[in-house]
């Protein structure tokens, strides 16, 4: 229940060399249509992977004939020779398949300043191609882990029968400008490249978009969205993006239940806010407020470290009006205490904190994990 769920759509995982593992490191997924078009959304890091670059000017068109993913190596600040390698790619994918370079989109994930060895790559597409089937999403989602712990799928299908299906990768880096994630999703319906494009937005901006992880943005993020129409149904527009939301909302929880070393998933629920920026900045400092993170850690109800982030914003609230909740229980109202922290229970895995912050209706939720030792001895080491 991957890429390949969606009608119309081919794919394959296939171990060319560049991880030291030998496990499964090149996909690709081909659309065959028969409409070729897509949607993309990239990292807003200004440090931008050579595949970052390409894959901007190539959606310009909103034609998406094929897209192809490594892991072992991001191709970032890898200067003229990483971006060829890109090109080279895109050129070879295209020449095997009988299409444009232009209609390729080029994803990569690793390590910055290191680069892809081009032979070991270009081998990857040919054995690719040679794999490419309509049961091949497992092993291409098999095939864009880097520390990840598990493949992440999901798939939805209408009731009048067209589907989407995606994957994603990610373990960790996980904040807004849409996290170091790789995410592919595809659909059989029909649609417009503009509906597309605004489904895609919409639905990235409530599930990627929310998750904040540890507040690092990576430099090679990039949801893609493409749409084969082999299944000749047209799309609702409000039904297809509901469904499209709920696969982004599925992968990006995926995405937070294997973030590096967490122990907890914890949900910010930011509620009585002035306007929904307000909301996501609120929660975002509680998410990025690593005293608070650390306490979650120890199972430790430490409320003050909450209140003391919301502090930190220029959201509109009276901060002697605030409630603030812990798994269910009030423990600070009005400026005051409300509960005994003995109340609380933190030794689930997942973690509810709700923020009133008494000055509007909108709200937004932020979900993050806690600070771990295994985190920072996984990161510490990410490079050897």
């Amino acid at each position: 229940m991957s890429v390949t769920f969606a009608r119309g759509f081919e794919a394959a995982g296939v171990a060319c060399g560049l991880k030291n593992s030998g496990n499964k490191d090149f996909a690709l997924v081909v659309n065959r249509g028969p409409i070729q078009l897509g949607a993309a959304v990239f990292t807003t890091n200004r440090c931008q992977a050579n595949p970052i670059l390409w894959s901007k000017e190539v959606i310009r068109d909103s034609r998406v004939a094929a897209i192809a993913l490594n892991s072992g190596g991001a191709n970032c600040y890898t200067g003229p020779q990483g971006f060829q390698t890109t090109h080279a790619t895109a050129e070879t994918v295209a020449e095997q398949l009988g299409i444009s370079s232009s209609d390729v989109l080029i994803c990569s994930t690793g390590l910055i300043g290191e680069q892809l060895d081009r032979s070991k790559l270009l081998n990857g597409v040919t054995a690719a191609i040679s794999e490419l089937s309509s049961t091949g999403g497992e092993d291409a989602s098999l095939a864009i882990m880097t520390t990840d712990s598990v493949p992440k799928r999901a798939a939805r299908e209408s009731v009048s029968g067209w589907r989407v299906g995606g994957m994603a990768k990610g373990a960790g880096m996980l904040a807004p400008g849409l996290a170091t994630m790789l995410v592919v999703i595809t659909t059989d319906a029909e649609l417009t490249a503009q509906e597309l494009d605004q489904a895609l937005r919409a639905a990235t901006r409530v599930s990627f978009d929310r998750l904040d992880s540890d507040g690092c943005m990576s430099t090679n993020d990039q949801v893609t969205l493409m749409a084969s129409g082999a299944s000749l149904l047209k799309a609702e527009y409000a039904e297809f993006e509901m469904l499209l939301t709920e696969v982004c909302k599925e992968l990006a929880l995926k995405l937070l239940d294997d973030a590096e070393g967490s122990s907890h998933n914890i949900h910010i629920q930011v509620l009585g806010a002035q306007s929904e920026p307000d909301a996501v900045e609120v929660g975002r400092a509680i998410a990025r407020n690593n005293l608070f993170k650390a306490a979650i850690y120890g199972n430790d109800p430490n409320w003050g470290r909450i209140l003391a982030a919301i502090g930190t914003t220029a959201a509109v609230f009276d901060p002697y009006n605030i409630d603030v909740s812990i798994n269910g229980v009030l423990v600070s109202s009005h400026g005051q205490p409300a509960a005994d922290r003995s109340e609380i229970d933190l030794a689930g895995r997942r973690v509810d904190i709700q923020v009133n912050l008494n000055s509007g209706t909108e709200e937004a939720t932020i979900v993050t994990n806690d600070l771990t030792h295994e985190y920072v001895e996984e990161n510490s080491a990410y490079s050897s």
